[in-house]
């Protein structure tokens, strides 16, 4: 260690973290000052990819569209070695540079989370390394660039009869971005979150040093990374879990109108070894003509009651359930999913079918995508927020929050379903409820620009905050996912007994604070 941070020396006392500042946060964007010192020195570095210092500013946004930081800096690396470089120059540097790195994949971050003020972005998705490796075998696998696309990787691992196991709802994400948070979808209570099916990662740490890390090697940081929120190290290289790929699924989905039966249904299903092998829900407030909505993409089992049901001003809950299979199977598996359904407690009229390609239901998301793009409604501000709650408080969240503090959907879904913490991996960096079972209850608003009415930026924000009040207020134990926090003692609350580790690991893996600096937890390290 060439500079070592004599204010990180003493990191076994947890009071030292109070040398840390959150970054100062700024919805204002900020003009790159072009005559940086720090400027010559990057374009000496001997690279095969290249810097970009003019054309910044996509770099200075992001999927929440409501952060703005530019930029002195886009490096659009070729190889891992490009990455490595740039850190290690900054690290050499040390204290007396205020450079900063964050790694860009597909820009989906919701706070501003992968975009460095007056820093530099590396553009994750320019790695030119090695192409997707899968490995068929009775541990099939795949070796992937940590800017790759899920979506990539489920075409050519299919090409196999293969696909990974755990997925998030929405493929058009890279692999290195949804490592560092989790990546939960409906699978997640059969296989755990994507990062509890990874084997081996490649990363850059914030000293410049490629390190290959896995169980059984350099343990600490292949746990530190994954959910690690991009501040112990870049992911370059991940090894993803394969499994048999199915060619159809049967796509379910059913209504509630009393929660207890709904949450008692879903617990139910994920808690069964033959069960579906996706299941998820949503919440549903004052929408009118809901079953007609879901005749473009499903078939009612009974019509003429689908017809006559009535969804107007109610509060529902929608139990969405998937059964992968293959052809020759079709008749053991309707068998299977109508004892599965004859178990369940749901309005009969409300009973929904479809069956799809598997490609097409793993990315049934991008279709509304592109349908909301051709709209101009797809790049406005996403004020999402995402919350895992204790199964124990989950009936009390919804009397507080469904129907009370929200009175309407029409802004966008409400993810609500249980995942099983057995299948979390505790040394990993990420924060989840203790309890055996809990929710992920996910608001994903989107704000109509300009507008004061309940679809605008201002509205939305108000109903979020006063949802994490409530929550504190009822003493819930949540926690956030996607975290996003302003001040040091919100984020030292968020991780609890693990913010000593935390910190313990970013001393040792990043102890100038180089990494992630969109986060705000640790501001870069500055001499005394």
């Amino acid at each position: 260690m060439r500079h070592p941070p004599v204010h990180l020396l003493k990191q076994m006392n947890i009071f030292f973290i109070k040398s840390f500042m959150i970054l100062f946060v700024s919805s204002v964007t900020v003009r790159v000052n072009l005559g940086s010192p720090n400027m010559p020195s990057l374009n000496t570095l001997p690279l095969e990819g290249h810097f970009n210092f003019h054309e910044v500013q996509h770099a200075a946004r992001d999927f929440g569209n409501r952060y703005q930081f530019l930029p002195m800096a886009v490096l659009h690396p070729k190889t891992v070695s490009d990455i490595a470089t740039l850190i290690k120059h900054i690290w050499d540097i040390g204290p007396r540079s205020e450079l900063t790195v964050a790694a860009r994949g597909h820009g989906h971050s919701l706070h501003g989370q992968s975009q460095a003020h007056r820093g530099v972005v590396v553009n994750m998705e320019s790695l030119k390394g090695p192409e997707i490796q899968v490995y068929a075998g009775n541990f099939p696998y795949a070796d992937v660039s940590g800017g790759e696309l899920w979506i990539n990787i489920l075409h050519e691992s299919l090409k196999y009869g293969l696909a990974p196991k755990s997925w998030t709802d929405y493929l058009h994400l890279t692999v290195g971005g949804t490592l560092s948070n989790a990546g939960i979808s409906g699978q997640a209570f059969r296989h755990g979150p994507q990062i509890s099916n990874v084997r081996q990662l490649e990363v850059v740490t914030g000293k410049g040093e490629i390190v290959t890390c896995s169980e059984k090697q350099n343990d600490d940081l292949f746990h530190g990374v994954l959910g690690g929120l991009g501040q112990f190290g870049i992911i370059t290289r991940a090894r993803i879990l394969l499994e048999a790929a199915p060619a159809r699924v049967k796509w379910i989905r059913v209504l509630y109108s009393d929660f207890a039966a709904f949450t008692r249904d879903q617990e139910h299903l994920i808690s069964g070894e033959n069960t579906f092998n996706y299941v998820e829900g949503f919440v549903i407030i004052n929408r009118s003509g809901l079953l007609n909505s879901w005749r473009s993409s499903f078939n009612p089992k009974e019509p003429v009651q689908a017809s006559q049901f009535k969804s107007d001003g109610r509060t529902l809950f929608c139990l969405e359930m998937a059964k992968y299979f293959n052809l020759d199977k079709i008749d053991i598996i309707n068998q299977e999913v109508d004892k599965l359904l004859s178990d369940l407690s749901y309005i009969p009229s409300t009973l929904f079918v479809s069956e799809v390609t598997y490609t097409d239901f793993l990315d049934r998301v991008h279709i509304s995508e592109m349908k909301l793009r051709s709209k101009d409604l797809w790049d406005v501000p996403h004020p999402w927020l995402n919350l895992l709650i204790p199964k124990s408080k989950i009936h009390t969240f919804a009397r507080g929050v469904f129907g009370n503090i929200l009175t309407e959907t029409s802004n966008g879904p409400i993810l609500i379903y249980p995942v099983n913490r057995s299948k979390w991996d505790n040394r990993t960096s990420v924060v989840i409820p203790e309890e055996h079972i809990f929710y992920l209850v996910a608001f994903l608003t989107s704000a109509v620009p300009s507008s004061t009415g309940t679809d605008g930026l201002e509205h939305i924000l108000i109903q979020n905050k006063r949802i994490l009040e409530f929550c504190e207020t009822a003493n819930l134990g949540v926690k956030q996912y996607l975290p996003h926090y302003t001040k040091q003692e919100a984020w030292q609350a968020h991780f609890g007994p693990h913010w000593e580790k935390f910190v313990q690991r970013k001393s040792t893996y990043d102890p100038l604070a180089i990494l992630a600096p969109g986060q705000r937890i640790f501001q870069k390290a500055i001499p005394f």
